[in-house]
């Protein structure tokens, strides 16, 4: 094979000169020679930046290049090349008894200190913050990002299942923390399976896309590839589990009285709606459910409008909900943005939307959470009132009356019924047995609901986005991590914020405002 074959099409440049982007380092006119082999290259690479040449991923608009051949792969004058790859460590012994102090440490390393238990930044790549915000909220759903980093890749070598690997180690790098670094690979891979999101503007620059857009078809295409296993060993399809919403619509005619009952359709969030009356986000999903449609009435013998509303039929582990802020404006040819501010609490109920079938099997949870939820108020009661709280036998003595009472209640109700002194005491051991297995009773159904759906949710994510116009302006995103804590992810910047920072996203100007949110089902106890 001859290596330094000169290719046919470059033989009026054999010389251009390139930039280099390896992370934050840039490296401007580096002098590539295109009859040398591509080796030779990556040998000038190694130089500048300690990437040996068998760690190197160099893209080059069209793909990877290869070490033996430049293939279709030329750079032009003044392309901008990115690399990717680790550099060779070098050997240096530490100072002895030398203490670094957090406090010593530049700024960006004393965040990354603070932050590294929650994951890395991603670092912008043109118009990219569409797509870290959507990787750093899904990667915020605990559940899939263990079973993405834990799934094996099998399957055909397609864009689906490059797609999968490439989020796969994705998540596997973002979980080991530390300092932000470039999604290349991924980027690569979803601009393959997605060439929309490889569209470029007039200037040749990458364009800002829909953030939406992106977190839907991700998803998708992970739900293709991305399988778990029950316990009985059956397949489990992971995003339907996780993220999966099962609707039902029901239409009626109002000229006719007709009623259908459409089939069980599943989705992978919820939309909130809005117009001029939508102040709350419970208004606008519930305008999100409304469903008009326009078929054909049998009774009518022609097409008719019909009502429509949809219910949910089965709930996920993680729920998630779109703002509708964004419509086409066929006179400016773009997506524009409904600024009205719409308000959303911490938590979110579904049970009002949801189908009677389902709402039967919330109520035991349901009322199993709100028991456990009293208990921890007249725990932190009793608590808060120490001084008064009553010691030795006057305590025993209050313990045992509630006790006493309902069981002399009990022997009473059952004497009124007989006139017999020894019946009295035999009821009274019956309303012994009895209140024993009231108790145990109650006990049963409390650990028969434990860890079922409530129908309650509590906000773990945000995706936010500043700007007039889906396709322009900045997306980051907000996530609640397993302490408590919200962290912001503005790209490669990672900041911790207060729960007021996050109600204060509901819209009304040119602020960062909600667009896709995500709810963790609180489960019964």
């Amino acid at each position: 094979m001859l290596l330094n074959k000169r290719p046919a099409d470059t033989a009026d440049m054999v010389k251009v000169k390139v930039n280099l982007k390896w992370g934050k380092e840039n490296y401007n006119d580096v002098e590539v020679d295109l009859q040398e082999p591509p080796l030779v290259f990556k040998s000038q690479i190694f130089a500048l930046t300690s990437v040996p040449p068998d760690r190197q991923k160099v893209m080059i608009k069209g793909g990877l290049l290869k070490d033996d051949d430049w293939g279709k792969l030329h750079p032009k004058e003044g392309a901008t090349i990115m690399v990717m790859g680790s550099a060779e460590s070098k050997l240096v012994e530490p100072p002895k008894d030398m203490p670094v102090f957090v406090e010593d440490l530049p700024e960006d390393q004393q965040t990354n200190l603070e932050t590294k238990a929650y994951g890395s930044g991603l670092e912008n790549l043109g118009n990219t913050c569409y797509m870290n915000s959507t990787l750093q909220c899904l990667y915020g759903m605990e559940p899939l990002r263990e079973a993405l980093i834990s799934a094996p890749v099998i399957g055909p070598s397609d864009s689906n299942t490059k797609l999968l690997r490439a989020t796969k180690e994705l998540f596997s790098d973002m979980k080991r923390g530390g300092a932000p670094f470039p999604p290349l690979g991924f980027l690569y891979s979803l601009r393959e399976k997605f060439p929309q999101f490889a569209q470029q503007g007039q200037q040749g620059a990458y364009m800002q896309q829909d953030a939406e857009e992106c977190w839907t078809n991700l998803l998708y295409t992970l739900r293709e590839r991305l399988k778990g296993q029950h316990d009985n060993g059956t397949e489990d399809q992971v995003v339907d589990r996780m993220l999966g919403i099962g609707t039902r619509l029901k239409l009626k005619c109002e000229e006719s009285g007709e009623e259908l009952e459409l089939d069980t359709t599943r989705s992978y969030m919820l939309k909130c709606n809005i117009d001029g009356n939508t102040n709350h986000l419970h208004e606008g999903l519930l305008l999100g459910l409304v469903d008009d449609r326009e078929r054909h009435s049998a009774a009518l013998g022609r097409t008719a409008l019909f009502k429509g509303s949809s219910v949910i039929t089965s709930l996920p582990a993680y729920l998630t909900v779109q703002m509708v802020r964004f419509f086409y404006k066929a006179a400016a040819q773009q997506k524009a943005k409904v600024l009205r501010k719409v308000s959303f609490g911490l938590e979110l109920d579904v049970y009002d939307f949801c189908a009677p079938e389902l709402k039967l099997q919330l109520d035991g949870p349901r009322a199993a959470l709100k028991e456990h939820q009293d208990r921890l108020v007249d725990e932190k009661k009793k608590n808060g009132a120490t001084s008064t709280k009553p010691q030795g036998a006057a305590a025993k003595s209050n313990e045992e009356g509630p006790k006493q009472a309902l069981l002399e209640a009990t022997v009473h109700a059952a004497a009124s019924e007989t006139a017999s002194v020894a019946a009295d005491v035999d009821m009274a051991d019956a309303a012994a047995d009895a209140l024993s297995a009231t108790a145990s009773s109650a006990a049963a159904a409390v650990c028969h609901h434990k860890g079922g759906m409530t129908g309650k949710y509590e906000l773990c994510g945000l995706l936010t986005h500043k700007g007039r116009s889906a396709d322009s302006g900045h997306y980051v995103s907000w996530v609640k991590q397993l302490d408590g804590r919200w962290i912001l992810f503005d790209d490669d910047t990672l900041s911790f914020k207060k729960e007021e920072d996050i109600l204060a996203l509901s819209g009304g100007g040119d602020w960062h405002m909600a667009y896709m949110l995500v709810y963790r089902a609180i489960l019964a106890p």
